[in-house]
């Protein structure tokens, strides 16, 4: 069964307060890595979707690119990068694949699981090497050995996990386009029903039917019995209301079923009504749904009203933390559309202050906010 994310739902945000972590300082915003923009990151995961430790602590892919001075140019140089995190704070071990594993250009965003010392890389795979600058995407996966260090090594061919029917899922084959207005087929997430052990995809998708300009999806793909990965119906759709329903995910949480998503102000549809910048997410009984907005909206974690582009791209753990990245902060009522130098001073480009949240039934709340400080904290929740 596929749920509508409507309208209605993000109507009754009107009057509400928003769920916000809190503003973005120039202590949160300062760059782990000088040289390099950040953004979208995810952690090495086990199974059932709690932090992997390794070394001491935690692994974080993140994709990076150098800093050209304009952060749109990010998108068209991603590599996946790979840090390590403990109580000393972030550590840098380099480029996450070699190159030369497949045919694409860039590496956008996925998740990954541990089993025994076996990583296996979900990602985007974006463009073509032998056509530059597209926003062709495809789902793909390769697998490593996870070295005591962190490191990975003995990566396998990258191929590809599922690709999109045409008929429920619009293939995201366009060479030409521009961020927040591209149809999607990418960010794949790993999910294990607990239940029965099944493994899915889940993943970010667009309508195939709908010939709305604003119909994203959140879509899934099933493993069967030889190991090939099966497309299902979409389980939420925001057909009329909103373009990209980014970042999708699903954990197990007390015998309930969570869906994630981010998605931007600016990707709703103008008609209205439109919703922060925020991290939303829906409940189910069952993974085939039917699912229940959380807090009557969707509406998990939010940027604040005076800094309405300070954090995106949350991704959350079965643990219940919430990693995101520092996008444009301190804009103080200027937007990143006004000039090349304010796109580029506003832009953090480095990983955020995680968050903790709870989960009772169809109600969220944020409980915990991690500054750089407290990083060790983060550690210990693996």
């Amino acid at each position: 069964m596929t749920t509508a994310w409507t309208a209605a739902h993000i109507a009754a945000l009107e009057g509400q307060p928003l769920p916000v972590p809190g503003l973005i300082g120039e202590d949160d915003a300062r760059r782990i890595l000088p040289d390099l923009l950040l953004w979208d990151m995810w952690p090495l995961q086990r199974a059932d979707g709690r932090l992997a430790e390794v070394n001491g602590g935690s692994l974080w892919m993140v994709l990076g690119a150098l800093d050209r001075g304009d952060p749109i140019l990010r998108h068209f140089e991603a590599k996946i990068r790979l840090l390590h995190l403990d109580a000393g704070g972030w550590h840098d071990l380099g480029d996450m694949l070699p190159q030369g594993l497949g045919d694409f250009e860039r590496e956008w965003s996925g998740s990954a699981l541990l089993e025994g010392d076996q990583v296996t890389l979900f990602f985007t795979a974006a463009g073509y090497a032998d056509r530059p600058g597209g926003f062709q995407q495809r789902l793909a996966e390769t697998s490593g050995t996870l070295q005591p260090d962190g490191r990975i090594t003995d990566w396998s061919a990258v191929r590809e996990s599922v690709v999109a029917d045409g008929a429920v899922y619009l293939a995201a084959d366009k060479h030409e386009g521009a961020p927040g207005t591209v149809k999607a087929f990418r960010d794949p997430a790993f999910f294990i029903d607990p239940k029965d052990g099944a493994r899915y995809l889940v993943f970010t998708g667009t309508l195939a039917a709908s010939d709305h300009a604003f119909n994203g999806a959140v879509g899934l793909a099933r493993k069967d019995e030889t190991g090939a990965w099966q497309l299902m119906p979409p389980i939420i759709h925001a057909d009329t209301l909103n373009n990209e329903l980014e970042r999708a995910q699903i954990i197990a949480h007390q015998g309930l079923y969570y869906a994630f998503w981010s998605t931007q102000r600016s990707v709703f549809n103008p008609g209205g009504p439109t919703g922060p910048t925020g991290f939303y997410g829906m409940v189910a009984d069952s993974l085939n749904g039917p699912w229940r907005p959380l807090n009557g909206t969707g509406l998990v974690i939010a940027n604040p009203d005076e800094e309405p582009m300070q954090t995106y791209s949350w991704f959350a753990t079965s643990d219940l933390l919430v990693c995101s990245f520092v996008d444009h902060w301190g804009l103080k009522g200027r937007k990143p559309s006004d000039s090349a130098l304010v796109a580029a001073e506003t832009f953090g480009g480095t990983p955020a202050p995680m968050v903790r949240i709870a989960l009772d039934k169809d109600r969220s709340s944020i409980v915990e906010v991690f500054a750089m400080d407290r990083l060790h904290a983060v550690c210990d929740a693996g």
